[in-house]
């Protein structure tokens, strides 16, 4: 159970990283003009998705439904993993309807082929991303809460 339990937290946090860190650098990506934003776009951020965000998300959200089970004993615990792994579903969820169809759309385009409207892509990107910093926010903090309150109640039976 140790084991799982830091498995998770790091999960946890590695899974709230890159939308963090995208965040962060939302207010300087809004200044840059179409093509600039487009070589970001399809250069930097080449590879996140699969080797990074999607492992740590999926998992995440796994360790917690499986938390989720071996806390069904205690009212407080099991509440706050039940918010981590809704936190976890929906963070999956905003990320194929705001920034997946995105993520579809501009790896067709170049500088020559953007279109008039990329502003609208580039703000629902941004949205889903923030959206995501939210949730995997509130998924982190409620499991680090639940570990919080499982030693606390260990220790206090061992007194």
């Amino acid at each position: 159970m140790t084991c799982l339990r830091w498995i998770n937290l790091v999960l946890a946090i590695v899974a709230t990283l890159p939308p963090l860190a995208h965040l962060l650098e939302l207010p300087n990506k809004v200044a840059l003009d179409g093509p600039m934003w487009l070589a970001v776009q399809q250069h930097l951020y080449r590879g996140w998705g699969p080797l990074l965000s999607a492992p740590a998300e999926i998992g995440a959200l796994a360790t917690s439904l499986v938390l989720l089970v071996v806390r069904r004993a205690s009212d407080e615990t099991r509440r706050l993993t039940l918010l981590a792994v809704l936190s976890y579903a929906a963070m999956i969820g905003t990320f194929f309807v705001l920034n997946a169809p995105v993520n579809e759309a501009l790896s067709r385009w170049t500088p020559a082929s953007l279109p008039n409207d990329w502003e609208s892509y580039r703000l629902r990107w941004e949205t889903g991303h923030a959206i995501a910093a939210l949730l995997s926010g509130v998924g982190l903090v409620s499991l680090i809460r639940a570990r919080f309150i499982e030693a606390m109640t260990s220790r206090q039976d061992v007194v």
